[in-house]
């Protein structure tokens, strides 16, 4: 899984002209999904994103979590995180999941953010979505689960 994960002040989602989603204060997350994903990893990557210190505390210093601020997240599908434009103009997406598998980890991904006691809000999954939201910072952070697996250098 890949989550593109910025800080934002505000953010919401439309679906035709309708508001499927919106957060005041906390975390826009764009995830993607991959083949070898499981709920495993939508878990892992849920905790990681919950617990994410990237809220200024009284200093200024990035210390603070999603639950410190009482910040929620926005969550939106975006299989286009796994686009390759490695040959020619027109990206592949043949590293993205097929859309059953990827719906129903993205809504476990969601799910298990729920479970860390963060608010989330969701897109509509495979719908053409509007999003709009104000960064805050900026603070954008690209979160690979397959980095996370790494063991870290001695």
């Amino acid at each position: 899984m890949r989550a593109l994960v910025q800080r934002v002040s505000r953010a919401g989602v439309r679906v035709d002209g309708e508001v499927v989603g919106a957060i005041e204060g906390g975390l826009l997350v764009l995830l993607g999904v991959t083949h070898g994903d499981d709920e495993a990893v939508a878990e892992s990557l849920a905790r990681k994103v919950a617990g994410l210190r990237v809220f200024e505390d009284g200093e200024g210093r990035m210390n603070l979590d999603l639950a410190a601020v009482e910040g929620a997240v926005l969550c939106v599908s975006q299989f286009t995180l796994y686009g390759s434009v490695r040959k020619g103009r027109r990206p592949s997406f043949t590293e993205a999941a097929e859309p059953e598998r990827a719906e129903a980890l993205y809504e476990r991904f969601c799910a298990a953010l729920e479970g860390e006691g963060v608010a989330c809000a969701r897109g509509r999954f495979g719908a053409h979505m509007e999003i709009e939201n104000v960064n805050d910072g900026p603070v954008t952070l690209l979160i690979d689960s397959a980095e996370l697996e790494r063991p870290r250098r001695a």
